[in-house]
């Protein structure tokens, strides 16, 4: 077996970010996932050559006309074979095409149906354009980053596109795979990007709830209001972060930057906050990156360097786990999480589409004769 997800089918109606992230990480996992790209995005023949987004990867692409009503019925045998189908259109548009959840559900009772959007199906919202910093800063995921007196900081497109959108959907999906087993019957599967990073600020509506959580950006525990949980600047134009929360661990940290007998002011001591970031940051100048990573290694000080990612596939951690990989000679991430007994892997480098036209629908119940029917009607490329 090739990952915990072997032998379960998933249609992935091509779109952008999110939604092929969960498919990869479904891929990875061992699912047989067939991405449904548009009928125009092809070439013939077929390019051979790996594409160049590595969300894709895993998986093949069939290229299915959707404006035929032929291609739609492509579409809807696929559905019939699957275990979960995944689509990331705006409200109404799968519908729309024919492809909707009904249309689905009635050829496979069974299906769970993954829809992927930033508002969610319904609410006034859901008919709106938007991306992942709309979404962050609806859920108020966005407002707390950042720090005192300065703007909020958009944290790349990581919470509302993958970490609340992508990884919500994969999760949505195998929950409601779980459970059609189970149960016999599918569902429809509504992951909303805003929705999921609202749910990743879970803990923070924790310690406001708790008192001890202040609306003030950048002067509480986690949003570098604290001096130990902070980013240093080395004298080399490097970075250090600093993690120091629990109280042995602060020592250590003091210990390991000389400032154990410097007199500081007591660790929660909130008022002093600011003197002590002053104080680290010009302990932390004195040297280079490499010097305090010696200085720090093999410590409980929870201080690390702060790689790019073009260095971060080199750092001897992540090279004796193998964090990152190479497939067709581009190096990316490896499947995560780990599975011991079912390793996940990547099967193939990124499709082009329509590129396994062919074999993916063979794979999947049709005959050969069926294809090149399809074909010459123009419902697939």
């Amino acid at each position: 077996m090739s990952g915990p997800l072997e032998g379960i089918r998933i249609v992935e109606l091509a779109g952008l970010g999110p939604a092929p992230f969960a498919g990869m990480m479904l891929a990875d996992a061992g699912a047989d996932v067939v991405r449904v790209d548009r009928f125009d995005r092809a070439t013939y023949p077929p390019r051979t050559d790996p594409h160049v987004d590595l969300l894709n990867r895993g998986r093949r692409s069939v290229a299915v006309d959707l404006k035929r009503s032929e291609g739609v019925e492509v579409v809807l045998r696929l559905a019939a074979a699957a275990d979960g189908l995944m689509e990331g259109f705006r409200p109404g548009v799968a519908e729309r095409l024919g492809i909707g959840p009904d249309a689905c559900l009635a050829r496979n009772p069974r299906l769970a149906y993954g829809r992927m959007t930033g508002w969610g199906q319904g609410g006034p919202m859901a008919p709106a354009a938007g991306h992942d910093i709309d979404y962050i800063a609806l859920a108020g995921a966005l407002e707390p980053i950042g720090r005192a007196g300065d703007r909020p900081v958009p944290p790349l497109n990581l919470v509302g596109d993958f970490g609340g959108g992508g990884m919500l959907l994969a999760f949505g999906l195998v929950a409601a795979m779980l459970s059609a087993r189970t149960t016999g019957k599918g569902q429809v599967v509504d992951a909303a990007m805003v929705d999921g990073a609202a749910a990743l600020m879970t803990m923070t509506y924790t310690l406001r709830a708790a008192g001890v959580w202040s609306d003030e950006r950048g002067t509480n525990l986690l949003d570098t209001g604290a001096p130990f949980y902070e980013v240093y600047e080395t004298s080399d134009g490097g970075f250090m972060a600093v993690g120091a929360i629990e109280p042995q661990f602060y020592a250590e940290l003091l210990d390991r930057l000389g400032l154990a007998d410097a007199g500081l002011p007591d660790q929660n001591d909130r008022a002093r906050w600011p003197e002590m970031k002053e104080r680290f940051a010009a302990r932390f100048a004195t040297r280079t990156r490499a010097e305090w990573e010696e200085v720090f290694a093999g410590s409980d000080a929870c201080v690390a360097p702060v790689l790019s990612p073009a260095e971060a596939p080199d750092h001897p951690h992540n090279r004796a786990r193998s964090t990152f990989t190479e497939v067709a000679g581009v190096v990316q991430p490896a499947p995560a999480p780990r599975f011991l007994s079912t390793p996940g892997e990547i099967r193939r480098p990124p499709p082009n589409p329509g590129q396994h036209g062919d074999d993916a629908l063979a794979d999947w119940g049709f005959a050969a004769g069926e294809v090149e029917q399809l074909r010459r009607e123009g419902a697939i490329r």
